[in-house]
């Protein structure tokens, strides 16, 4: 021992280091020689002071003891007793390295370890993250689907209002049909044919033929001429139904606008059609229908002769007489209902229903009432002596009675009313008599046409010019049968062309035919 500490002062620090170990060693060989587990155990303990001094930074004393275990396993203990000091000392390097290795690599290994768990936990955490993200999506795509959803049945709600609203909402009114019906045929319409259309004529006033019995291409250029209103029939133009009906129809079909095609048919002593001899049904006096004082009967009239009427083509029919008279008074005989106002007007009210119930056009007359007037216009001036109050007692309310059962023409007389009107005109040139009275006061607004303007109560005082623009100047809408039918049409022109009656009177009066006949039109159009 001497030796080896005198030894140890003349060695450097590393070799000091190195030979007190190598004593040690050999010490421990001595020792233990005879207990090969004791020695290992030793070196083990040893080994691991002194790879505590060597590398403080290696902690893992297990691992190192169980790698020196299997290593001193492997040598040979009689290998061991012949290694030298620098053999000892490179097999000790060599084993400290190898715990170092191993050390670091279990490190390595548990660094891999934990990076692999953090990767793993990452990509857990993002895909965590993406499914949350996706399920917000999702979430977020629901919730619009739902909030489109839900507007498309708030959308589907308001276009379904309109729908039920159109449904419910009243339709097109028969006033704006009859005008847009009128608007079309008047729109375009000259002024020529706006003044020939307010004349009815016989079909002889525009052809020239001394009899009219057919339609050809002579009443086919008339009409293409002349535009007229209307045109009226009489019984020597009427030879059996087929004639008649065929006539009428081929009529119609060669004019540009709409004509009413009228006859006096009122039963009993005047009716053109029953007394052509044609097999029509007879329809007797008004004066026995109005003894009956039922004013069925009268209802039953009005359809008859109606049906008939429509039946070979006319539309309008110059009756019923609203006059009001005494059996014998007057020069009307048994062509009236009777003497009494208020049945005359039940009478009236009844056939007025009934022709116009079956599509043809009814026409009062004759206002304002000759019943009792002594004389007959068609051979010169009538003078009535009644009142306005006595009239207005009377024949007006017969007359009303028949407006407002919906007769659509009211006929003026030529009788002169001198109480009543001031210049003592006839009635059908008068203002005070067809504006003041029949227009204003009882509320006529359909259409007004004069008696015949051939009858001498006119032709004796008045030219046929003269005659048509008074007519229209007192408020008519239309003027039959002038006695020269050139010659008022061509007065009734000048005096819209130089001003003396405007155009807008005309259109006026045009307003008022032409809703009767579009009235037909619609009534037409219903039944197709």
């Amino acid at each position: 021992m001497g030796k080896l500490f005198g030894r140890r002062k003349r060695y450097s620090d590393e070799e000091y280091e190195d030979e007190e170990f190598d004593d040690e060693f050999e010490d421990d060989e001595e020792l233990d020689e005879d207990d090969e587990d004791d020695d290992e155990e030793i070196d083990d303990e040893d080994d691991d002071e002194e790879d505590e001094e060597i590398d403080e930074e290696d902690d893992d004393e297990e691992t190192d003891e169980e790698n020196d275990d299997e290593i001193d396993e492997e040598v040979d203990d009689d290998e061991e007793e012949n290694w030298d000091e620098d053999e000892r000392r490179a097999f000790r390097h060599r084993r400290r390295v190898r715990n170092q290795i191993i050390a670091y690599a279990v490190v390595f290994v548990l660094l891999v370890l934990v990076l692999a768990g953090c990767i793993s936990a990452g990509r857990s955490i993002v895909r965590a993250v993406k499914a949350r993200k996706q399920a917000e999506e999702q979430e977020k795509l629901q919730e619009q689907m739902e909030a489109e959803q839900a507007a498309k049945e708030a959308h589907d709600v308001v276009i379904d209002t309109p729908e039920t609203l159109e449904e419910e909402a009243p339709e097109t009114s028969e006033e704006d049909y009859l005008r847009e019906i009128m608007d079309g045929y008047l729109s375009e319409m000259p002024l020529e044919d706006k003044i020939a259309g307010l004349f009815v004529v016989r079909p002889e006033a525009i052809t020239g033929v001394s009899t009219v019995t057919q339609a050809g291409d002579g009443t086919r250029e008339a009409l293409n001429t002349h535009a007229v209103g209307g045109l009226v029939y009489f019984e020597k133009n009427i030879l059996d139904k087929e004639q008649i009906t065929t006539m009428l129809s081929n009529t119609v079909s060669m004019s540009r606008y709409p004509l009413f095609l009228a006859v006096d048919e009122e039963g009993g002593s005047v009716s053109q059609v029953a007394e052509s001899g044609i097999d029509v049904a007879k329809v007797g006096d008004m004066a026995a229908i109005g003894e009956s004082g039922d004013t069925t009967q009268a209802y039953e009239a009005g359809t008859t002769i109606g049906a008939y009427l429509k039946e070979l083509g006319f539309n309008l029919d110059f009756a019923p007489v609203a006059d009001v008279a005494a059996s014998g008074e007057g020069g009307l005989g048994d062509r009236v209902f009777g003497s009494d106002a208020q049945t005359v007007g039940t009478m009236v009210s009844s056939l007025v229903e009934g022709i116009e119930g079956v599509g043809v056009s009814s026409c009062l007359k004759y206002f304002p009432g000759v019943g009792s007037v002594e004389g007959d216009t068609h051979d010169g001036r009538v003078e009535t002596a009644r009142t306005l109050e006595e009239m207005r007692s009377s024949d007006f309310l017969s007359f009303k009675a028949g407006i407002e059962a919906g007769a659509d023409f009211v006929m003026i007389s030529h009788v002169t009313a001198a109480a009543v009107d001031d210049n003592s005109l006839p009635s059908s040139l008068s203002k005070t008599i067809v504006t003041d009275i029949l227009r204003n006061e009882l509320g006529f607004q359909g259409v007004v046409i004069t008696d015949a303007l051939d009858m001498n109560a006119i032709t004796q005082y008045y030219t046929s010019e003269e005659a048509a623009v008074m007519a229209i100047e007192a408020g008519a809408d239309m003027l039959l049968m002038p006695e020269d039918f050139q010659a008022a049409y061509d007065g009734l022109l000048a005096a819209v062309q130089e001003g003396t009656i405007s155009e807008e009177r005309i259109n006026e009066s045009l307003e008022r035919i032409y809703r009767v006949k579009s009235r037909w039109k619609m009534m037409q159009m219903q039944g197709d």
